[in-house]
């Protein structure tokens, strides 16, 4: 069996930047297993894998090691595909998913993607955060599936080198380390070793977390954020009551096919 295969660089202007997602459009669903292995093989922090369904898609995202509930730079980088490559007509796609009905559409050079909030709570200090980090964060705070770290400065995020054996012993999916920016709104970096990614260059996902986070403590609504990973990206957010707005650019890097 022969799948034409896509990768985009996502949340970038420029290909080499932002972070690198693969796309593989299904007339059907391949097995779980056999999306995995492709997942694996891909080596990527994601590949989406999407069929049509009536008059919208269906979309499923794989890490190289797990099949996740939502993935950001990967639902940009198929609404990219579907829009640059496959000739998608029209401004916005909507995506059926595990995280329920997502959408993407067009503004001007960006795609803007609507996702579903996650409002982080306050929790207790983790004590193997600060060994990791070498830093004790100002406060720790949980969401649905991932931990967020406050710290005091764009710097700090920039130069951790956190210890990834001791972050792989939490009970979390992903560790997102966030901090005020200096040009930008807020900073953020992410790594997720339980799902087989170290260090996730772009994040959508966390910015579900990050956004109403840092819109309650800068008081606004509307920011800028930079993930502050070697790659780098840069996102244009939003808080709409329960739902985030998480904008970016594409850009195509491969086009081709696998075989099965």
């Amino acid at each position: 069996m022969k799948l034409p295969i896509y990768q985009a660089d996502a949340f970038a202007s420029a290909l080499f930047k932002g972070n690198p997602a693969a796309v593989v459009p299904l007339t059907e669903w391949l097995t779980d297993e056999t999306m995995q292995q492709i997942a694996a093989e891909n080596n990527l922090s994601e590949t989406a894998f999407f069929i049509p369904e009536g008059d919208h898609f269906h979309i499923r995202w794989f890490t190289p090691k797990a099949e996740v509930n939502l993935c950001g730079h990967a639902t940009l980088a198929t609404a990219h595909i579907l829009f640059n490559e496959l000739n998608y007509q029209g401004d916005q796609l909507e995506f059926n998913s595990r995280s329920g009905i997502l959408t993407v559409k067009k503004e001007g050079t960006k795609l803007q993607l609507n996702f579903p909030a996650d409002f982080a709570q306050a929790v207790d200090a983790v004590s193997v955060f600060a060994e990791a980090f070498g830093v004790h964060p100002l406060a720790t705070f949980k969401g649905k599936t991932d931990y967020l770290l406050l710290f005091d400065s764009e710097e700090t995020i920039r130069n951790f080198q956190p210890d990834i054996s001791l972050l792989l012993t939490t009970d979390a999916r992903g560790i997102m380390v966030t901090a005020k920016g200096n040009e930008v709104d807020f900073v953020s970096r992410f790594f997720a070793p339980a799902v087989g990614v170290n260090e996730d260059p772009v994040t959508g996902s966390a910015h579900t977390t990050l956004i109403p986070f840092w819109a309650k403590r800068l008081n606004k609504t509307e920011m800028t954020a930079l993930q502050l990973s070697a790659r780098g990206g840069q996102l244009w957010c939003s808080l709409s009551g329960d739902r985030v707005l998480i904008a970016g650019k594409a850009v195509t890097y491969l086009r081709g096919e696998i075989e099965i």
